[in-house]
């Protein structure tokens, strides 16, 4: 009673229903329908790869003709299995423990080898996926029994449900029954759509009470591992009589120190100090001597180690923003991984990083890299993957102080063993508290390097300063003098309890005094005045104050155009200089095409910035940086100096010129104690600046009487 096969599954003849006393399943039902069908959905309560030996031809016509799978199934548990979960053992691990133990069981049987060989191809070429289905009901754990299929021909679609797993058993040695639905019969179409739409929302995990797990890229490491078994020649057992263990075989996958990569000696010694706190600690190296580079190195060295041991490593790159996520990403892959890159959509990032644990989990991969944004790290999302890896843990924190503020630090996961922070300056600014939870979480710094050390060592270039004297106009030093008034009355109440944080009262006070500097609007003249000595050279860095100058705010002037505007006009417009900004809004895709033309030093002369180039971004072609506003918080101006003085080729020395605010020569409304003030913050960082240029001497001398004056020679 064998239907017949054609081209469309309305031709097939296909029954409403079949039952083992009456009909030969697989032939009158099974062949017919994957003859016709182009694809072919099945969720079962248990699944068996010995089926294919049943199926056999079938599917590899079905293979052949461009056929498309989907299956979700339970896999079949031992008692140790049960025990496992009874002992609390991941769901997830321990059903792809089975499913796999099952795969492997397969290879070995010859009527179903060659056929997951050729089932591999089918994964390969993304047309055929496997998922596994498990109740989830509170603390309940239990097996999917449901019974359903699904094929389709591009026009009709045939669905079935009955007692047949897709098990050999099951299709040839049990007693059955099937009931057919299809969409051509008026009495059938509308349970026929139905069960489709049951299977599509069990695919897409919807369905109430059930847990939808991705097995596919698991289990192809099984299947690709058979089909390479099934072409190629096996060794002979031993003649001895002892017995052959055979095992899945996994891949390296993991970080390699590249063959055309130096690592220099202090990077070495930098990797052998975290070694030697326990794999614990944080690497306090100026800007531009390879903390990136120096950090997978130590990862790539921890990796080896584990791997010996036969033990994997999930490492996490945290970086705060997402163009240094990028950066990090092109790195890791000269170390010959290609990393997850965890930020924007969760549903671009999520299954592939789901994917990669899980792959960790079952030991098909030996490593595995993560790296996201300080914002993705605090998200649900990556906060409950990272919570239920069990295996070996590794986080790098780029910028890791950024990571003490109150909203980042709790995000850090716990489980990890092994934790390295990079930072040019760990401290955070008036946040004793949250210094303490970087290291508390992280381990003391074990390395230290600063630029001085990085200049003898010749990791970074020579470099000039030259700072330029401004003054206050009398609006903005009575504007200065209020708010400092402010600072003070806040210092006071709070017993220099209060951290700086950007939602703090003492934080927003101290950020508008160092914009009233930052703004100066003597700064523009003089400014002008140095461009044009250098009119006809490229390679030249302009960090400006963020936003408006603060009077704006005071008088209600919101047209005033923003320091960068007034930048990008004078060195644009007015000398006719090559010149763009790189600010926030700058586009991630437009971002390297800039730095490419600011290499050139022809095709762009001027890069002005905010923050941007603050922390991370590679500019090492920069030859001048002129600094027309910086925080007194020294971590920014420290960054900056190293972001000029990174090596390149042809640069021997770069010049900084840093624009200082003084009180002027007339009163204007400053007392002399806030001028003293004043100026002993900004000496603070020229003293730090000059005291490794070049021209040290010179400079400190030029400021000499203005010292003398207030009494500050000793800043």
């Amino acid at each position: 009673m064998a239907a017949g096969t054609g081209g469309t599954l309305r031709a097939t003849g296909l029954l409403a229903d079949y039952r083992s006393d009456r009909c030969d399943i697989i032939e009158d039902f099974y062949a017919p329908a994957l003859a016709a069908a182009t694809a072919y959905d099945r969720a079962v309560g248990y699944f068996s790869s010995s089926v294919l030996a049943v199926l056999g031809q079938d599917v590899e016509r079905f293979a052949a003709r461009g056929g498309v799978m989907r299956l979700i199934a339970s896999p079949q548990l031992n008692a140790e299995d049960v025990q496992q979960l009874e002992s609390g053992y991941a769901v997830r691990a321990v059903l792809e423990q089975a499913a796999l133990r099952d795969l492997e069981e397969a290879c070995a049987d010859p009527r179903v080898a060659h056929r997951l060989g050729r089932l591999g191809l089918l994964v390969a070429d993304g047309r055929l996926d496997v998922k596994l289905a498990y109740v989830a009901s509170g603390d309940r754990i239990g097996m999917y029994h449901e019974k359903i299929g699904v094929f389709r021909d591009g026009r009709d679609l045939v669905a079935f449900k009955g007692s047949a797993n897709e098990t050999r058993s099951g299709l040839v040695g049990n007693f059955e029954s099937i009931e057919v639905f299809r969409t051509w019969e008026a009495g059938d179409s509308h349970r026929a759509v139905r069960i489709s739409q049951d299977f599509e929302d069990l695919w897409q995990d919807r369905t109430p009470l059930l847990r939808v797990l991705d097995f596919t890229a698991a289990a192809k490491e099984v299947i690709d591992s058979c089909a390479r078994r099934s072409t190629t020649p096996q060794p002979l057992p031993p003649m001895d009589g002892a017995p052959v263990t055979l095992s899945r075989p996994k891949a390296e996958g993991r970080l390699t120190i590249p063959g055309d990569l130096t690592v220099r000696n202090y990077q070495k010694q930098a990797v052998e100090r975290w070694f030697g706190n326990e794999c614990r600690g944080i690497l306090r190296m100026a800007t531009g001597t390879g903390k990136t580079l120096t950090a997978l190195a130590a990862a790539a060295q921890l990796s080896r180690i584990l791997g010996n041991r036969g033990e994997s490593l999930l490492t996490v790159v945290v970086a705060p923003y997402q163009h240094l996520v990028d950066q990090w990403s092109r790195d890791i892959t000269r170390f010959g991984m290609t990393p997850v890159r965890a930020y924007e959509s969760v549903s671009r990032w999520y299954p592939q990083a789901t994917t990669l644990l899980d792959a960790l989990t079952l030991g098909t991969v030996k490593g595995g890299v993560i790296v996201t944004t300080n914002a993705t790290l605090g998200s649900d999302a990556l906060q409950s993957l990272l919570e239920r890896h069990r295996g070996r843990l590794l986080v790098i924190a780029d910028e890791c102080h950024n990571l003490g503020a109150r909203r980042l630090r709790d995000k850090l996961p716990g489980n990890a063993g092994y934790r390295l922070g990079l930072s040019a300056t760990p401290e955070r600014w008036f946040d004793d508290e949250g210094t303490e939870a970087l290291t508390g979480f992280f381990g003391p710094v074990v390395f230290e390097m600063g630029i001085g050390d990085a200049i003898r060592a010749g990791a970074l270039c020579h470099y000039t300063y030259a700072p330029v004297l401004v003054e206050l106009d009398d609006q903005e030093a009575e504007l200065y003098t209020d708010v400092t008034e402010k600072i003070a009355k806040v210092f006071a109440a709070q017993r220099f309890s209060e951290n700086s944080d950007e939602d703090t009262p003492l934080g927003k006070l101290l950020r508008k005094r160092a914009n009233i500097l930052g703004h100066a609007r003597a700064k523009l003249p003089a400014l002008r005045r140095e461009l044009t000595l250098r009119r006809e050279s490229g390679h030249q860095l302009l960090y400006c104050a963020e936003g408006r100058h603060p009077l704006s705010y005071e008088h209600g002037d919101g047209d005033e155009p923003t320091q960068l505007q007034q930048v990008l006009g004078l060195a644009g417009q007015q000398l006719r200089m090559s010149a763009a900004p790189y600010t926030a809004e700058t586009r991630r895709e437009d971002r390297q095409e800039l730095l490419r033309r600011f290499a050139s030093g022809r095709d762009l002369q001027v890069l002005a910035s905010m923050k941007c180039l603050d922390e991370g971004v590679d500019v090492p072609a920069a030859r001048t940086a002129y600094l027309l506003a910086s925080s007194s918080n020294p971590r920014q101006f420290i960054q900056r100096r190293g972001r000029v003085l990174r090596r390149a080729p042809g640069k021997e020395r770069a010049d900084i010129v840093d624009f200082i605010v003084v009180p002027p020569e007339t009163s204007n409304g400053l007392t002399r104690e806030t001028e003293r003030k004043m100026l002993a913050r900004e000496l603070a960082r020229v003293t730090e600046f000059a005291h490794l240029a070049d021209n040290e001497v010179r400079t400190l001398d030029a400021l000499r009487p203005l010292r003398l004056r207030y009494g500050l020679m000793d800043v």
